[in-house]
């Protein structure tokens, strides 16, 4: 399993024709009996776990591309390809394919998938008929045959294939370009634009081995040519003069390596070529390019592959991006060389992923960014925030781990998390297009959901303090200052006009305090704690409830929100800070200078306090009602506010029932009584310990008895009066009751034993003792807590 010859990624093509990487192991060709024959099986290098199972089918059009790469379809729908390390091990699973489908491994293709109705419509192509289509001379008075014969291939899988070979046997893509200069030198628009045909039918034949030739360097900008003349336009397109003379190839430090420059010059064509030159394609045409597709993305691993190995080059990237003598349209295009390159990361498979970015994180990707997202140049910026959102998705935690280490003696305004909330802040387009994503990148480092507690226990921690004390008040300063005067602007009207001086008119501001408070409003949902503590000391809801009185309806919403996510989270020191500061005044105003509009802020407000009352919150319920209900109760529209009303009718009749309970007349003592409590005090220790053990000796006969009893007593099963009261208490008041309790203060005997069995044991006694009971507890309650 060691060698390394058969050493293969394992690819899938996904929905959106993007090549996924399934894992890297090793191949091997073996019979396997349950498919009944030879079969492609890779095992993970990892763990030997089964990475491919494929049988190798006789009907199956394998194709080998680029030397190390073998692509062909299980299903309509599913595309694989095995991309090898060494050419010698693509070259041996080629032969063992080819053996069992009894092919010729000098082909780079086996076969094409064929229809059952092509089967039968052509019975008598498929056996020994010429694999090879007959093309007309190379000539100029041919052309348009040539384009017939090229555009009519296109619906028929086989006959695709046969030109494909026929096309690449015969040399013939060379010659096609050599009349194509002919005829420009001609000016011959019918040759042009027949050529066109031609050339567009040959990339929609969709081979590799078309597309080596193609898009070699002394094709390709013939090809490109070719693809000007396009019948439908009255001009031709001048693409050719755009990659020669407009697009700059720019060497932000010199590339040696000949053969890297001529893949990166190859890559950047031929996606021009895709995205650019050729057509969108119809749905019938969309796997007609699966290949080009597959070739652009093979090309960018390789040119990444091949510039992480080069230390000395991205050493030298990185040296120059944070040196301060470094000019700015230097500086600009080292930014744009890192884009790129990340951006080209992501055709890497996972694990080679994780070692690019380590790469750049050991080379000082961060410290370089905090330098330049601080720049005053709007490029340079935008490029450095695209290359902070890789990082940031690749590994919050390693942004995360950068940022606590910064040094404390630190100003805080240059914390690389503070410089991307001022960028945000300070962001000058006025959709906020840039503040937007940041804002994303924020809600990434700071989402509670992806620290891993595994990794580090004490991340989510350490991250969260650190962020509340060195960067909460940077987020926040723009919220604070456009809501500092709200005493004054109350001062100056009172009432429900709609009109308040803080509150920001610039639709721009308004959008960026409505991105805060949504960042804001993440934060009450996840961190709980850490936002508490700094809303209570900063009384950040009545800041944020000034926005109530905005004229921009969609940030009173997110005041809104704001509060109500707080209230959602039905936390008790919320409530009270809710009614200490009467914050429901101007959620109220709101609803009030909203009038009879049936709108979202309407609906809003309403469903908050429909939220309250189904959830029955009694606090908030009986703050609403005893100050607000006045202005309230003309709303019948909704039962909303009906309903707090009765809600709170109900928990005050269930508070003045519980009252009454205990505040029945007490029935007078007689002397006797009061001489048994006076008594009592007295001999407190004497007491405890024989009604203690009285209370052992009746445990067994008399459980349910004593465990009521003791229930009554409000819990006090412990202390010895609670069981003297109630089974003295227990019989009908008369002079023969009164000297039976006091009878159970002496020290028990025998005699006493028996009494208490007999004042306890009358059937008869049960109901009288349940009513007695209840009625005397309250009573008895002050005494058990003396």
């Amino acid at each position: 399993m060691s060698d390394t010859r058969r050493r293969v990624k394992v690819y899938t093509l996904n929905e959106d024709r993007q090549w996924d990487d399934r894992g890297t192991g090793h191949v091997s060709s073996t019979f396997v009996e349950r498919l009944k024959g030879t079969s492609l099986l890779v095992r993970a290098e990892s763990d030997g776990s089964l990475l491919l199972e494929s049988k190798i089918s006789p009907n199956t059009a394998y194709q080998k591309q680029q030397d190390t790469l073998i692509v062909w379809s299980e299903a309509d729908n599913y595309d694989l390809a095995l991309s090898f390390q060494e050419k010698a091990g693509c070259d041996e699973i080629w032969e063992k394919i080819c053996q069992v489908q009894g092919k010729d491994p000098a082909l780079d293709i086996t076969q094409d998938p064929i229809d059952e109705s092509e089967e039968e419509r052509f019975p008598e192509e498929i056996p020994e008929t010429s694999h090879l289509v007959e093309l007309p001379p190379c000539e100029l008075s041919r052309l348009e045959e040539i384009a017939d014969l090229v555009t009519s291939v296109l619906s028929s899988p086989i006959r695709r294939e046969k030109l494909a070979l026929a096309l690449v046997s015969e040399g013939y893509i060379k010659k096609l370009l050599g009349l194509f200069r002919v005829c420009e030198d001609l000016d011959n628009r019918e040759g042009l634009h027949h050529l066109y045909e031609i050339v567009r039918g040959v990339l929609f034949l969709n081979k590799a081995a078309l597309f080596e030739v193609m898009f070699s360097d002394d094709c390709i900008m013939d090809v490109v040519g070719c693809l000007e003349y396009d019948p439908a336009l009255v001009q031709p397109k001048r693409h050719r003069e755009f990659l020669t003379k407009t697009a700059k190839f720019k060497e932000v430090i010199p590339i040696t390596d000949s053969e890297l420059r001529q893949k990166i010059h190859q890559t950047y064509r031929v996606q021009y070529i895709q995205d650019i030159i050729l057509p969108t394609p119809s749905v019938f045409e969309e796997n007609f390019l699966s290949t080009l597709t597959s070739f652009i993305f093979f090309n960018k691993v390789e040119i990444v592959s091949m510039l992480q190995e080069d230390e000395k080059f991205l050493t030298e990237v990185f040296a120059q991006l944070t040196d301060e003598g470094t000019d700015d349209s230097k500086r600009r295009e080292l930014v744009n060389f890192v884009k790129e390159f990340c951006a080209f990361s992501q055709t890497l498979q996972p694990q080679n992923r994780d070692a690019f970015f380590k790469t750049l994180a050991n080379l000082g990707i961060l410290p370089a960014l905090e330098i330049v997202m601080g720049m005053d140049d709007l490029q340079v910026r935008a490029a450095a925030t695209d290359i902070f959102s890789y990082l940031v998705e690749f590994s919050p935690s390693m942004v995360r781990e950068f940022v606590m280490q910064e040094p404390q003696q630190t100003d805080d305004d240059v914390l690389l998390i503070n410089v991307v909330i001022k960028q945000m802040i300070c962001d000058s387009d006025p959709e906020l297009g840039g503040a937007v994503q940041l804002m994303g990148l924020l809600r990434t480092l700071i989402d509670p959901e992806n620290m891993l507690a595994s990794t580090n226990k004490t991340e989510k921690t350490e991250f969260l303090s650190f962020f509340y004390k060195y960067c909460m008040h940077v987020l926040t300063a723009p919220l604070l200052a456009n809501t500092a005067h709200d005493k004054i602007s109350k001062d100056l009207q009172e009432g429900s006009a709609k009109i308040n001086p803080v509150c920001p008119d610039n639709f721009q501001t308004a959008q960026l305090l409505a991105l805060i408070l949504e960042l804001l409003t993440f934060c009450v949902e996840h961190h709980t704690y850490h936002i508490k503590t700094y809303i209570m000391n900063k009384d950040l809801l009545r800041r944020v409830l000034v926005l109530m009185n905005s004229k921009h309806t969609f940030l009173a919403l997110c005041a809104l929100r704001f509060m109500r996510r707080i209230i959602g989270l039905k936390d008790e020191y919320y409530n009270r800070y809710i009614i200490k500061g009467n914050l429901f005044e101007p959620v109220i105003n709101a609803l009030l200078d909203n009038g009879t509009r049936y709108n979202l802020l309407n609906s809003a407000i309403i469903e908050l306090f429909e939220f309250i009352k189904v959830e029955d919150i009694k606090s908030l319920i009986a703050h609403i009602v005893d100050n607000f209900y006045k202005a309230l109760e003309s709303i019948e529209y909704v039962q909303t506010f009906k309903g707090l009303k009765g809600r709170y009718e109900q928990e005050k009749d269930r508070q003045s029932q519980r009252i009454s309970r205990y505040r029945r007349d007490a029935r007078s003592l007689d002397e006797d009584e009061e001489l048994w409590f006076n008594d009592d005090d007295d001999d407190d220790e004497g007491e405890t310990v024989e009604k203690s053990r009285i209370e052992d000796d009746f445990s067994d006969s008399y459980g349910k008895y004593m465990e009521a009893k003791k229930g009554a007593a409000n819990g006090a099963g412990n202390n010895v009066k609670a069981a003297a009261l109630p089974t003295a208490t227990a019989v009908t008041p008369n002079s023969s009751s009164a000297s039976s309790v006091k009878t159970v203060s002496l020290p028990a005997t025998p005699v006493m034993k028996t009494t208490l069995v007999g004042l306890v044991d009358y059937p008869d006694d049960e109901d009288e003792e349940d009513d007695d009971e209840e009625e005397q507890s309250p009573r008895k309650r002050p005494r058990l807590t003396s």
